[in-house]
């Protein structure tokens, strides 16, 4: 009689090979694990090209270098990673590697599409998985110039992708889930896909974007949405600057030159271009490829992935982050005016609410101008297709920053994620005891979107779809509660301006 063979570690098999994972609190984790070849040499500036077989079981135990990127003066983004122009890796954690099916939550990092990476301690599946009997997938894709320069007015067919590669990166990981994730317990057939800030944007375009149809089947936005991106002529605009910052190689010499050497390029010119008003900086994704042939609300705004369910919000004080709240009046008029005709009529219109304080009402209207308002255009325009769409706002105040923070951009994260015990988590949310049941409120809510397509829960009650007629918005703080149509006298100043 043969017995079953059984080790101290979770193998599982992909199309490409065997991988070895590894058992970590009370879960499988496997982590880097390629879905793409490298992108370096000739596939520098290319779309992503499938991996290479291997033979034997590969360790899949540690996670890979993130994409190319120079460390950022912001809270989120200011020491240096480990990272590699071979970056194109994913992480899978699952309550077991075995024929169960589960739902699939596939996780796309934010970091304004120049930092960030799949595998850091905010983003851990750990509890989708355990509490919630998920498979998470995290993944890295290629940032900046490297995932989101336009080069093929200047080089031709070769570098005809290079303006989107970054998203055909997420769209060849979202294929690897495909043909790969059943054998890690997971449901080709059950995937959701979900990201925050350039992830959210990330998440729009893909809705959007042909060649990810059939690819996922639900959708979850944090902090973003379709409007984000870059027309075509612009792209290539920036693209010029770049290389000109370069030396202007060739398009051979490109392939070869040194990635610091692009990083810094790249880092000079988005300080040269200064603070957008709507927060589109340079090397973003440009529209105008297959895979996206159109801008992506366009696209979107013809039907595309109207069946698709998709859960979005914004956090209250998203431009906290930013420095926002110590602006002084002059700035605040100075932002404003670049934004609208009429900014002393928007800024009394906000002083209502928000009071006298300068640095308030320019996160308060700048928070609605970068985040909420696209978040609530984007949710009116799949209403005209019938799309199901949830809406949601975190205004859960953090306690550090004595009280300047708000509910930042980004604070979301650990709640969703149910990882507020997380080394540097205390430093956003400032000390005291944590906010778990709030955590657990949002998270239980993802999860039964994740499950069911629907994130109504026990604690927070039914949770309408969000349509023009009820503007239904789920507030996620100490005490959850359905808003009707908040703050709507702020959102119709909006009403024209784009």
């Amino acid at each position: 009689m043969n017995e079953k063979i059984t080790f101290d570690y979770p193998i599982a098999n992909t199309k490409n090979g065997d991988v070895a994972g590894r058992f970590r609190n009370g879960v499988e984790l496997f982590a880097g694990i390629p879905y793409a070849s490298p992108p370096v040499g000739d596939l520098r500036f290319a779309a992503p090209a499938p991996p290479k077989n291997w033979e034997g079981v590969r360790e899949a135990k540690r996670f890979s270098p993130a994409s190319p990127q120079l460390p950022g003066e912001g809270l989120t983004d200011r020491f240096p990673v480990r990272w590699d122009e071979d970056c194109l890796y994913l992480n899978v954690v699952t309550p077991a590697s075995d024929d169960k099916n589960r739902p699939v939550y596939v996780w796309i990092h934010g970091g304004a599409y120049r930092r960030g990476q799949g595998g850091v301690a905010w983003y851990d599946g750990t509890s989708f998985a355990s509490r919630g009997d998920v498979v998470v997938v995290t993944i890295n894709y290629r940032l900046g110039a490297f995932g989101f320069t336009e080069l093929g007015e200047h080089f031709g067919e070769k570098f005809s992708s290079s303006g989107l590669n970054g998203l055909l990166d997420q769209i060849a990981a979202l294929q690897w889930i495909q043909e790969n994730i059943s054998s890690f317990g997971g449901d080709p057939d059950q995937v959701t896909v979900g990201g925050e800030s350039a992830g959210a944007f990330s998440v729009a375009n893909l809705l959007a974007s042909p060649l990810a149809k059939g690819l996922f089947h639900r959708a979850i936005a944090q902090s973003g949405a379709a409007f984000h991106i870059h027309e075509p002529e612009a792209g290539a605009n920036i693209a010029s600057e770049l290389l000109e910052a370069l030396g202007n190689p060739s398009s051979e010499e490109i392939l070869d030159l040194p990635a610091i050497e692009i990083l810094e390029a790249q880092e000079a010119l988005i300080e040269k271009w200064g603070f957008a008003a709507r927060g589109v900086q340079p090397f973003y994704p440009v529209w105008g490829h297959e895979a996206l042939p159109e801008a992506p609300i366009d696209l979107i705004g013809k039907g595309s992935s109207s069946d698709i369910p998709l859960l979005i919000g914004t956090n209250e004080d998203e431009m906290s982050l930013y420095g926002f709240t110590d602006l002084d009046e002059g700035t605040l008029f100075r932002y404003v005016e670049r934004i609208v005709d009429n900014p002393k009529e928007v800024i009394d219109s906000y002083r209502e609410r928000v009071g006298d304080d300068s640095g308030w009402l320019a996160c308060a209207i700048g928070s609605d101008w970068v985040f909420r308002i696209p978040a609530i255009r984007l949710a009116e325009t799949r209403e005209n297709h019938d799309g199901n769409t949830w809406m949601y706002l975190f205004s859960w105040d953090s306690r550090a920053f004595e009280g300047r923070f708000g509910s930042a951009h980004s604070l979301e994260l650990p709640f969703t994620f149910n990882t507020l015990d997380r080394a540097g988590v205390n430093i956003f949310i400032g000390e005291g005891e944590l906010p778990t049941h709030v955590a657990e409120a949002m998270h239980d809510a993802w999860i039964s979107f994740i499950r069911d397509g629907n994130p109504s829960t026990a604690v927070l009650g039914e949770w309408p779809a969000y349509t023009t007629e009820n503007r239904a918005v789920m507030e996620i703080n100490d005490n959850c509660d359905l808003l009707i149509d908040p703050q709507s006298e702020e959102r119709s100043l909006w009403d024209g301006v784009r």
